[in-house]
């Protein structure tokens, strides 16, 4: 039972394999949704620092598709993050300023899990730790 409430590397290592799929992986449903509906948005995109609807949109899809695949496959997981947590901080924050909780819930969820990713990287089951891996057997 005590091995139960331990933690291992080997653990960790799932533990941030899982969070990175599932963050990244249900993010990238968005991203690709925006894609394929990129001509209805492009004109009416929320667009909270007034750069222009278009430049909005085109942001949000950098970061939730491109950053999102680099946090999937654990390459430069901190720098991909950059752009999803300044996303997240934006949504719920400026768009969704002044609305309760319930909808400000799953932006946060996503920052949260983000900024955790951050601060504890990508973890040894990423093309990162892969790549640190054989890089010291050499």
């Amino acid at each position: 039972m005590s091995r139960l409430f331990t933690s291992s590397a080997l653990s960790t290592s799932f533990g941030l394999l899982f969070l990175r799929i599932a963050l990244a992986g249900s993010l990238l449903t968005h991203g690709i949704a925006k894609i394929e509906n990129f001509s209805s948005l492009s004109n009416s995109f929320p667009d909270p620092f007034e750069t222009g609807h278009l430049t909005a949109l085109l942001l949000a899809i950098f970061a939730e598709v491109v950053c999102s695949i680099f946090v999937l496959i654990g390459l430069w997981t901190r720098a991909a993050l950059i752009p999803l947590i300044c996303t997240f901080l934006t949504i719920a924050f400026v768009v969704l300023a002044g609305k309760d909780f319930g909808a400000r819930e799953m932006p946060l969820l996503y920052l949260f899990g983000f900024v955790t990713l951050f601060f504890t990287g990508a973890g040894s089951f990423s093309l990162s730790g892969l790549t640190k891996a054989a890089a010291k057997k050499a």
